[in-house]
């Protein structure tokens, strides 16, 4: 299992001998092993890394591994430890894009724009009956939308920049340009 955390750059495209291949470029500057656990210790195995977001604040991730063997503390974890064609998933907080009303956050169609109908375009309609006289949990209205956690999986890793710190993975990841993401490969 591989992992490490990188920066967004953004995307591009790339032509190679499979033709046009969209892309989003990640910068992954080396990531430091802050900690390991131990089985005996702590109860599971893990390792901690850790990047600079800027020169007070650190950004820790702690990676579940089945064997530790081979990690030590203070060592690097760089862009060399991937490869081209490895699969990976790719995790990061989403756009955030704030409160959304039903028609962008549900994909509601809205009302009609005519016919003796003022003012309801875009909004939700009815949200209940008379019985029971209050609006039922997990009904689908307005409210923020974006800023969670979400994960990409099975991209592919088209191109490795060891002279850059860069890697190339194919398709759109989650997360704005800039943030930190978290990559992690299956293979061996």
């Amino acid at each position: 299992m591989k992992f490490v955390l990188g920066k967004k750059s953004g995307m591009t495209t790339i032509y190679n001998e499979d033709g046009a291949q969209n892309v989003t470029l990640v910068t992954v500057v080396p990531n430091t092993i802050e900690m390991i656990r131990n089985e005996e210790r702590d109860g599971y195995t893990a390792v901690c890394l850790s990047i600079d977001k800027t020169k007070k604040v650190k950004h820790q991730k702690e990676f579940r591994v089945d064997n530790i063997e081979g990690f030590k503390e203070n060592d690097t974890i760089a862009v060399d430890v991937f490869e081209v064609g490895d699969k990976v998933s790719v995790s990061a907080p989403s756009k955030a894009k704030g409160f959304q009303g039903v028609v962008k956050r549900h994909g509601f169609k809205g009302g009609p724009a005519t016919h003796g109908h003022r003012h309801v375009l875009r909004s939700g309609g009815s949200i209940g009956s008379a019985y029971p006289q209050h609006v039922l949990k997990g009904k689908k209205m307005a409210g923020r939308m974006g800023g969670n956690r979400s994960t990409a999986q099975g991209l592919t890793v088209i191109a490795v920049d060891k002279e850059n710190d860069m890697i190339a993975i194919k398709g759109a990841i989650p997360g704005v340009a800039g943030r930190v993401v978290e990559i992690v490969s299956a293979n061996k």
